[in-house]
């Protein structure tokens, strides 16, 4: 329940979900979209007025790699998830070399209920050379143009000087 903790104790605060699992989109920007025909589309009558066919959800919706030293590089995965109900398609618009962010997946269409794994990699390494008490911030947007949205990863980092 949520209700109680597990310890068995009653909660003092209200559960909080995620926002993928409450069906809210972050960090979307719809595409104008011209009509393809001969892109698989599903045309049965329940789903007729239902206009996002294709969807994807990102688990987790943003990535923070924490502190990070200097001269390493640092990999984590991020899950993409075709919650729609046609297959679709996508890219990755890859970060400058400047954020040292790179990602890596395999291209191609995703099946309805398919996920499919980003590897994103950060190379620290700090720009412009100033000091700032030992610490800079990377902060960067990666861009996934899908067929009906871009969706906007947010990285974060701290690289230790």
């Amino acid at each position: 329940s949520l209700m109680v903790d597990v310890t068995g104790q009653t909660r003092k605060e209200k559960v909080i979900l995620p926002s993928y699992l409450q069906g809210k989109k972050t960090n979307i920007i719809p595409n104008k979209k011209i009509e393809d025909p001969a892109s698989g589309k599903v045309t049965i009558s329940s789903l007729a007025k239902r206009q996002d066919l294709t969807s994807f959800h990102l688990i987790p919706p943003r990535v923070t790699f924490g502190v990070l030293k200097e001269g390493c590089t640092y990999a984590t995965t991020v899950i993409m998830k075709n919650v729609g109900v046609n297959f679709s398609r996508f890219r990755v618009k890859q970060p400058p070399p400047h954020t040292g962010l790179r990602v890596m997946y395999t291209p191609g269409p995703v099946a309805a209920g398919l996920q499919i794994e980003l590897e994103i990699e950060i190379f620290a390494m700090l720009i412009g050379g100033k000091d700032t008490s030992g610490l800079q911030e990377v902060s960067h947007d990666i861009e996934i143009l899908t067929e009906t949205e871009t969706l906007l990863l947010p990285v974060k980092a701290n690289i230790l000087c």
